[in-house]
């Protein structure tokens, strides 16, 4: 299921919601907890029934392995055995999602360099497996801590699918979402909290079914078609705008929603093309995915603490595993090792101690950015290069361009100084308070945004 469907809007939501409440009224709070958890597992297997049994699979073998790694770490054995568990459950969560993520990419390349031709499996990427199974190998980690302590079954599998986080992030922490469940305030209707959640979802909506999904008709149109100046960096530029409101809007629609339960989810996305350098836009952009990448992997690898060629070498491998994690192909690996060579090269700058003003220093940031998207969205190597070589001006200018072009052209010069000027919705705080002015403007780009639902696309992470 979709938040940007009728279903999920006038249906699904308000119903999972008024239950909910409902039965912490009568003070039912287990029955809460299982509606709730029910409900996720049905908005997950509205998809794809197929695929419940994987999850479910998937909450099994890792609430078992978390119930036997904190009986370690609680005891004296937790150096020898809790270390080889959280090893074995690890790579049983790495080789659920290799198999169905990397096999088929795997036996091509395997053809391609061997010669012999490798059958391909054909297999479906489960929805959300990357964020359910990166969420828990969290988890894990933090069990093996002694920082997450879990004994009951259905608030686990509550964390793992509570319905706004669960097709497409961000990705938690047991730790800053159970208490929140608990928390006896958060099982009374707050109309605060109601109110900024519906208005910051709407907000969301609108970016994804009217901007987003504007942005990638153009997008889809130019990576197919553009060869020459103008349409290339048209192409490039309307792809770059469709991810940021795609994600935006994603993220303020699970915000939003997860704010109507009174659960506050962790923000994930804080303007990035505001960013100054790389390091700066990586702060701001799917900043749980950074958080994870940092602590379970850059930190384990060693960081920092050994000396600067490792600390270097750390940040490459570890943006290398982020570019393989969004997506099963050399393109998203490339795109990964850009950003890790990015990072090395911005902190070799910073030693020099001449900053660049400020203007030139987000110009830098940003087209670097458009250029690495280019290899993100492109489906092959030859389609990525026709772009980067169109955008530079070897395949020609052709002023004709500019007639066709022109609504998107429009469009971008007027999305940009929106994109610098303000910030996220979901970074409203708890202050704000919608007044009626403010609802009846939401309630207008609501209104539009349900005339153009499931006109183009799905989120763009959904399948990560």
């Amino acid at each position: 299921m979709l938040f940007n469907t009728y279903v999920f809007i006038f249906a699904f939501w308000p119903l999972s919601v008024a239950v909910y409440f409902l039965l912490n009224r009568f003070r039912l709070v287990f029955a809460s907890k299982c509606w709730l958890t029910i409900s996720s597992l049905f908005f997950y297997g509205w998809w794809d029934i197929r695929y419940l049994p994987l999850i479910l699979g998937s909450i099994a073998f890792n609430y078992a392995f978390g119930r036997l790694i904190q009986a370690r770490s609680a005891g004296t054995e937790r150096g020898r055995g809790g270390k080889w568990l959280l090893a074995a459950a690890i790579a049983g969560n790495l080789l659920l999602l290799g198999y169905y993520k990397y096999a088929d990419f795997f036996l091509g390349s395997l053809s391609d360099w061997t010669g012999h031709a490798f059958p391909a499996l054909h297999l479906i990427l489960p929805l959300g497996i990357s964020f359910f199974t990166f969420t828990q190998i969290a988890y894990l980690a933090d069990a093996y801590k002694g920082k997450a302590t879990e004994y009951n079954l259905v608030s686990y599998m509550l964390f793992v699918t509570f319905y706004p986080h669960l097709i497409a992030g961000p990705i938690l922490h047991h730790s800053e979402m159970m208490p929140q469940f608990d928390r006896l305030r958060n099982k009374v209707w707050q109309w605060g909290n109601a109110s900024r959640g519906v208005y910051i979802f709407c907000i969301g909506l609108f970016k994804k079914v009217v901007i987003a999904d504007t942005f990638a008709a153009a997008a889809n149109d130019g990576f197919a078609n553009a060869t020459h100046f103008f349409a290339s960096w048209t192409a490039s530029l309307s792809y770059t705008f469709q991810l940021y409101y795609d994600f935006s809007g994603y993220t303020d629609m699970a915000i939003g929603a997860a704010l109507v339960f009174n659960i506050k989810l962790p923000q994930n996305f804080n303007s990035p093309y505001k960013a100054l350098s790389i390091q700066d836009f990586w702060r701001r952009w799917h900043m749980t995915l950074s958080r994870f990448l940092r602590d379970y992997i850059y930190i384990p690898l060693g960081g920092n603490r050994r000396g600067e060629a490792v600390m270097l070498r750390n940040l490459v491998v570890t943006f290398l595993l982020g570019g393989l994690w969004h997506g099963a192909g050399w393109t998203f690996i490339l795109w990964g090792l850009m950003h890790g060579v990015g990072q090395v090269v911005h902190r070799f700058w910073s030693k020099l101690g001449r900053p660049l003003p400020r203007w030139l220093a987000w110009f830098v940031t940003f087209m670097f950015i458009n250029a690495t998207w280019v290899f993100f969205r492109a489906d092959s190597w030859g389609q990525a290069l026709r772009i980067l070589k169109g955008m530079s001006g070897l395949q020609g200018i052709s002023l004709v361009d500019l007639k066709t072009l022109a609504p998107t052209l429009l469009l971008l010069a007027l999305f940009l100084p929106i994109v610098l000027a303000f910030n996220n919705s979901s970074q409203l705080g708890a202050s704000f308070r919608p007044t009626w002015r403010t609802a009846v403007a939401v309630a207008s780009l609501f209104v539009f945004s349900l005339l153009y639902i499931n006109r183009i696309s799905e989120f763009l992470y959904f399948n990560f």
